[in-house]
């Protein structure tokens, strides 16, 4: 079992995790870190467990809120494939219709 001296808001806690987890767990914390800053600049001192009552909440909102995005539609890796073909298609045509511009002017050019 490893472990790993991480800081919050210039605190300095030791966490064990397993083999290999440090370099997660130092990233982790460095979110927390600036999660607790954000809420400590400019204010007065709060306590420890208000600010971690306060960084907690900030993390569940920034969750929910990925959740609810996860769930539209427009986010459905079916939906996107659909869309993609269908774009696709549009581009196709698109070109096809181009290129056959495109031959007529030459044509036209060549009879000039």
């Amino acid at each position: 079992m490893a472990q790993v001296t991480i800081s919050i808001n210039s605190r300095e806690y030791a966490i064990a995790c397993e083999d290999g987890q440090e370099a997660r767990i130092l990233q982790l914390s460095h979110i927390l870190d600036e999660k607790a800053q954000l809420l400590t600049d400019g204010t007065s001192q709060i306590s420890e467990s208000m600010l971690l009552a306060m960084v907690a909440l900030l993390l569940a909102d920034e969750l929910s809120e990925l959740k609810k995005e996860k769930g539209k539609p427009e986010f459905s890796s079916q939906n996107e494939s659909e869309k993609l073909k269908k774009i696709d298609v549009e581009l196709a045509c698109i070109i096809k219709s181009l290129n056959d511009r495109l031959k007529m002017l030459a044509k036209e050019i060549n009879l000039l």
